[in-house]
């Protein structure tokens, strides 16, 4: 099992926040791929950890033929732009963006006085030209919940993408081979405890591997389906 701490990355960001990213796939980032960043899995291939300033936004910017997930972790989000204006996104929601062939833009913003916590992913399209679309995610707690591929209210990718909003003690079975990151709390995989900000490698070899939540928490989980 392979381990990549917020505390082994620079920190960066850009207009309104400051973030640690995880993953950044040389297939899309080429040099710009920063040290230490891990490459993704099947067509994931982007995972920053942001926090919003007070009043912070991202300001609005496009995308296209790309597909933006966020996962709230604390605090709120206000969306604006060409998708569902007006959205707001509470901690332990999703949302999922997809820019297909005619694109999208937004802005993300903090509306309180406070910190918030936000996770972006971005999976690219196995099929190119879609239409832009939207959807938003309440995951059940306790549960590991599909919000991307493999379900069929998800967008449909052989990549799949899970949130998990656990209470102490729950626990989860995970697919394996995959990649796990814990947003918020601490949880218990492979003997191992992992604490927040932490992204885990999980081996193919790790079958029927379980995950406890140690305190109330929050995981996000990347695999493949099978094909």
């Amino acid at each position: 099992m392979e381990k990549l701490s917020k505390f082994d990355l620079r920190e960066g960001g850009f207009a309104g926040l400051k973030e640690h990213r995880f993953v950044m796939d040389s297939r899309v980032f080429g040099r710009g791929k920063e040290p230490k960043t891990w490459d993704g899995v099947g067509h994931f291939v982007y995972l920053a950890d942001a926090r919003f300033m007070p009043k912070g936004e991202t300001m609005m910017h496009g995308h296209r033929e790309v597909d933006v997930i966020s996962v709230m972790v604390k605090g709120q989000i206000a969306h604006e732009g060409s998708l569902e204006h007006g959205q707001s996104i509470v901690a332990k929601q999703v949302q999922v963006q997809r820019a297909g062939g005619e694109g999208f833009s937004h802005n993300e913003i903090n509306p309180d006085d406070v910190e918030n916590q936000m996770i972006q992913l971005w999976v690219m399209p196995e099929t190119l030209g879609e239409r832009a679309a939207y959807r938003l995610y309440s995951p059940v707690d306790g549960e590991l919940t599909p919000i991307y591929g493999g379900a069929a209210q998800t967008f449909n990718s052989r990549t799949q993408v899970s949130v998990a909003n656990l209470n102490s003690g729950d626990e989860i079975a995970l697919p394996t081979p995959a990649l796990i990151y814990v947003s918020d709390g601490s949880v218990t995989l492979a003997n191992e405890t992992v604490s927040a900000g932490t992204l885990v490698r999980s081996s193919v070899a790790q079958l029927d591997a379980k995950l406890t939540a140690v305190e109330e928490s929050q995981v996000i989980v990347i695999s493949l389906l099978d094909s």
